[in-house]
């Protein structure tokens, strides 16, 4: 009995040690590693490199466009953890009725803002709202906010103008000018490019009547016309 006893557990450790050779064999085969393209959007997984969208769409451009009954399709999102009714009550997030207009991570019946949020400052203006949508954690570094944001910018401008309308009602921006004014104390190319062949056609001529320098042959301003000698 013991000699079958002992055969039982030499087989026994000699499968364990074989199912972790083989699986340790098996983990550096294929080790799982995120794919550089995801296949398909996950809402709330952020792309590797970056949080949420990028924000360089000014949003004066779109808030123009921008539809409240979209912007609360969208908010839908958020309401796991928001209520915007006046009077709602805070969750996990603030209750954002009036939010716009108001002092960043200040009052909502005392909420528990983090320092990272009351520490931005100023008011939520549609340029922060903007960026905070954006991307919380790059909006302000440290906050509680586990949101991803919105990539969309379309999105963004939409929720905006669903949440200025929750007790609100700020002025929309005015929508910047088409085109960027050139920079100040610089020309546009073509009229740099005129004034370089006038100052070309000024050099060339002969009848220039800058000063020669010192030991220089002197050009006459009038040169005599040969024709006219001929003529005569």
């Amino acid at each position: 009995m013991d000699n079958r006893t002992n055969t039982i557990a030499g087989w026994t450790l000699a499968a364990c040690g074989l199912a972790l050779g083989l699986s340790i064999v098996g983990g550096m085969a294929f080790h799982s590693e995120r794919p550089e393209k995801m296949g398909y959007a996950i809402e709330g997984v952020e792309a590797e490199g970056g949080e949420g969208g990028a924000a360089d769409v000014p949003i004066a451009t779109l808030l123009p466009a921008a539809d409240a009954a979209k912007g609360a399709e969208v908010f839908k999102k958020c309401a796991a953890c928001h209520t915007v009714t006046q009077g709602g009550a805070n969750g996990i997030g603030p209750n954002l009725y009036a939010t716009m207009g108001e002092g960043i991570g200040q009052g909502k019946g005392g909420f528990a803002f983090s320092d990272a949020l009351k520490g931005v400052g100023g008011n939520w203006d549609f340029d922060k709202m903007n960026a905070w949508l954006t991307s919380p954690r790059k909006f302000a570094p440290g906050t509680k906010m586990t949101f991803a944001g919105l990539g969309n910018p379309q999105d963004r401008a939409n929720v905006i103008v669903y949440l200025n309308a929750q007790g609100s009602n700020l002025p929309l921006p005015a929508a910047p000018a088409a085109g960027a004014a050139p920079e100040p104390g610089k020309e546009p190319a073509t009229n740099a490019a005129k004034d370089a062949v006038t100052n070309g056609d000024e050099t060339n001529n002969p009848a220039n009547t800058g000063t020669p320098a010192s030991g220089a042959p002197s050009v006459d301003p009038n040169p005599p016309n040969p024709g006219a000698k001929a003529g005569q």
